[in-house]
């Protein structure tokens, strides 16, 4: 008899899992349920979120579906490297293996539609519906729909846990003894940006197939990336304090600050798009963590309800997808014994998790001095590794954003530079306010 599986939340992690409990022959029956509305029947500039940039981890999950390859590669561009703006001059940092890059938005989609190959007699999808409480003994979960205003009771065998940093599942986890949560807000909030047409001004020379970051004294930079349909996006990450940003109060306020810390972006910035980028709500950074992922053999949380990070390093869709790999494999290692299956899958997960945060909260430093020095340490190690690759690791950048080496063991090898980078974020947060 198939189980019966309830995924709460339609992000890339909880729609691919369902890609591949499906492929599992019959033994899953799945559920899906999102507050979201279905980003299918909205337009793309409603619907649009933000460009994610998608290493071997995330891949090697999403590539696994048939068809997803494909479908990814028609909305997606190559990145093979990253320049860094700094005062009119720039410095380039190059990569063997690229970074794919595409609006998360658009990964939701297509991945959502190659659900339709399945039989829809073991798929429901529900859009603008919430999960408002879980009861673990009782294996119920309680969904609201947001059009109707009704509540009912779903049953399952299964439940995931894939609805973010603010998982509702994850809060019956607090009623029960042993279970430890822990979040923090970090010290950088964000904002996304949008350039409709960055080639109307063929002035700025922004190379194609290159992330492009600029940075600025007081701890603010930016991240703009090239997508498929010729425009760019990104964030902009800031101090919570010290930092004019939230202060932004007119579009005329927002063009002057670009154009004064960021003049490339603030010349190929319309008034158009500095009203959209004070409209946005300012985001805030918060990390995640857990003692255990799982509850006996029914309930398992994954990606941000798990390990949320900063986006500093761009490794949370990534890490999401990798744990649905993860499962997959431990479901195949234990014969699909839910059970041990989700206890190997805490075990398995728990160390690179908390490595996860470490490393997307501390890699890049804030500060310009130790930036220069980070830009200085990549240098040096690429070189040194090229020569001595037995005895000199890859650079940091290289590990997280090249090769699927396991979180935790990037930790471990470059434990002083992030513990260094830690200290001086410390004590920038302890500085008083002026």
């Amino acid at each position: 008899m198939s189980k019966k599986v309830v995924i709460i939340g339609a992000g890339p992690s909880g729609v691919l899992l369902a890609h591949y409990l499906l492929r599992r022959d019959n033994q899953y029956q799945v559920t899906i349920y999102e507050r979201r509305s279905d980003p299918r029947l909205m337009s793309f500039s409603n619907a649009r979120t933000f460009p994610i940039s998608l290493n071997d981890r995330g891949t090697d999950a999403l590539y696994q579906i048939p068809n997803v390859e494909a479908a990814v590669k028609r909305v997606s561009l190559e990145m093979y490297g990253t320049v860094f703006h700094q005062a009119g001059k720039t410095r380039v940092t190059t990569r063997e293996r690229p970074l794919v890059t595409l609006d998360r938005t658009n990964l939701v989609i297509l991945l959502l539609e190659l659900l339709q190959a399945y039989d829809n007699n073991r798929l429901n999808l529900y859009f603008n519906h919430q999960c408002t409480q879980v009861n673990l003994e009782a294996k119920t979960a309680t969904i609201q729909s947001l059009t109707a205003g009704e509540n009912h009771t779903v049953p399952y065998d299964l439940l995931i846990g894939a609805d973010g940093s603010h998982s509702i599942v994850r809060t019956a986890f607090l009623i029960h003894d042993l279970f430890e949560f822990e979040q923090k807000y970090v010290l950088n909030d964000y904002k996304s940006i949008f350039l409709a047409h960055p080639q109307a001004h063929p002035e700025i020379k922004l190379e194609a197939g290159k992330i492009h970051s600029w940075r600025t004294n007081d701890g603010t930079f930016i991240v703009l990336l090239h997508q498929y349909d010729g425009t760019m996006g990104g964030v902009i990450l800031f101090p919570r304090q010290h930092n004019q940003v939230a202060q932004l109060a007119s579009c005329e306020d927002v063009l002057q600050y670009f154009q004064q810390h960021f003049p490339e972006v603030g010349q190929m910035m319309t008034e158009a798009e500095a009203e959209a980028f004070l409209k946005r709500p300012i985001a805030r950074v918060l990390t995640t963590s857990c003692s255990h992922y799982h509850y006996s053999d029914s309930v398992l949380l994954i990606g941000d309800a798990i390990h949320a990070v900063s986006p500093a390093i761009g490794q949370g869709c990534n890490a999401a997808l990798e744990d649905v790999a993860i499962l997959n494999s431990l479901l195949n290692e234990t014969g699909d014994d839910l059970k041990i299956a989700l206890e190997q899958f805490t075990l398995r997960r728990k160390k690179d998790a908390h490595a996860l945060t470490e490393l997307s909260n501390y890699s890049f430093p804030s500060s310009t001095r130790l930036f220069i020095e980070f830009i200085l340490r990549e240098q040096l190690g690429k070189l040194l590794h090229r020569l001595l690759p037995q005895q000199c690791p890859p650079p940091l950048s290289q590990l997280v954003f090249e090769t699927t080496v396991p979180y935790a063991e990037i930790l471990r090898m470059y434990q002083p530079w992030i513990t260094k980078v830690k200290r001086a974020t410390e004590r920038q947060q302890n500085q008083p306010m002026n």
